[in-house]
């Protein structure tokens, strides 16, 4: 009951939360060997039926009822690529019906493709994550003294670890509304603000605009069709589903894309792949870089500065891990079983928050696929 209460207070602060021998095994820890992918163009992609899967299609219907009475816009789970559900409902946000080209907002999900995206320009010799955001942002991008600004590194901003005070005005990124609280590293809070600086760490560090830069490194390379608009201070990206399937394909495969003639890398840093999706620091466990992560026991979530001694989603299977984004938008990946599960909508209910009801989702899922 009290996790239920916390969780409830938080809610609003998530805006824009095994392998044979011989295989193809990936530094996030799954064989990629048999894993499909659509073409780069058109609507193609194969599918496969949950029954030849041993689910239980008789299970289905509870699944898809619970998703449209909790406000679901796209639903999609993956099994070694190919789609095996797909469900649409409700109006889009201009209030047409909703279905497989229809755009929704990713919120704080699309942390993940800032993360990637920093990876991939550290890859390209642009930046080094464990040198002071100041290299890049230049002097002056707080209100901190240059000594307490410098020792803020890259690093801090992927891992939620700035030390900057996120109580006031979290979103705000002008120098004024940056100020000190803790030294870097010393203490985790979710703060939008320095993670939306990161675009300027990636323009300062490429001389790229970051839109550009991200549909040059990412999206273009495995078909996402979408596109990033602020909203007040937060810059959000938008897209259909599949697009957000597309992008958590790319990231099972170990930052890799498949077309019919050649293998794509778009990170080939195998470091950087396994940091960005395990413990990044020793004050939240259940969380990477910019991504979330369930199974290590223990978790804080935004707003609290209170750690619960539990998995961050009990009901899934614990090497998953997770965009999440406010009011519920959701990509999860799990490596051991090549699953991708997508969700986005609406705020599930005054009641939910992304975190339960993700939990809720897996709860109806293992029904499904025959999980006790």
């Amino acid at each position: 009951m009290l996790r239920t209460i916390y969780l409830s207070i938080i809610a609003i602060f998530l805006s824009a939360s095994c392998t044979e021998d011989g295989s193809d095994v990936s530094p996030i820890g799954n064989d990629t060997s048999e894993l499909y992918f659509p073409p780069l163009t058109g609507s193609t992609w194969e599918t496969v039926p949950p029954d030849s899967l041993g689910w239980n299609t008789d299970k289905i219907p509870d699944l898809i009822s619970f998703l449209e009475e909790s406000n679901t816009r796209a639903f999609l789970v993956l099994k070694d690529g190919k789609i095996a559900i797909e469900h649409y409902a409700g109006k889009t946000l201009i209030g047409f019906d909703f279905n497989k080209n229809s755009n929704w907002y990713w919120a704080s999900a699309g942390k993940t493709l800032t993360s990637f995206l920093v990876g991939i320009a550290q890859e390209d010799g642009y930046l080094d994550i464990s040198k002071p955001s100041s290299d890049y942002l230049g002097t002056g991008w707080t209100s901190l003294t240059v000594e307490q600004e410098t020792n803020i590194k890259v690093l801090n901003q992927l891992t939620m670890t700035s030390g900057l005070d996120d109580a006031s005005n979290a979103d705000c990124t002008d120098p004024e509304c940056l100020e000190y609280l803790a030294e870097p590293g010393e203490r985790w809070a979710y703060h939008n603000a320095p993670y939306t600086l990161l675009d300027g760490v990636i323009e300062g560090a490429t001389g790229e605009d970051f839109d550009t830069y991200f549909e040059d490194k990412i999206a273009d390379k495995i078909g996402m069709i979408g596109f990033w608009e602020y909203v007040g201070s937060n810059h959000v990206y938008f897209s259909d589903a599949r697009s957000m399937a597309r992008y958590g394909l790319m990231v099972l495969n170990n930052g890799k894309w498949q077309t019919e003639t050649e293998e794509i890398t778009l990170l080939g840093d195998e470091n950087y792949l396994e940091a960005m999706v395990n413990t990044s620091q020793n004050l939240n466990p259940s969380y990477g870089y910019l991504w979330w992560l369930n199974g290590k026991g223990a978790f804080q979530l935004p707003g609290l500065q209170l750690t619960f001694n539990e998995d961050l989603c009990p009901d899934a299977p614990e090497d998953m891990f997770a965009a999440m984004g406010k009011n519920g938008q959701l990509l999860d990946i799990v490596p051991s079983e090549n699953l991708i599960v997508i969700r986005m909508g609406e705020l599930p209910s005054d009641d939910f928050v992304p975190t339960t009801f993700q939990n809720d989702i897996w709860e109806k899922l293992n029904d499904v696929i025959g999980v006790e």
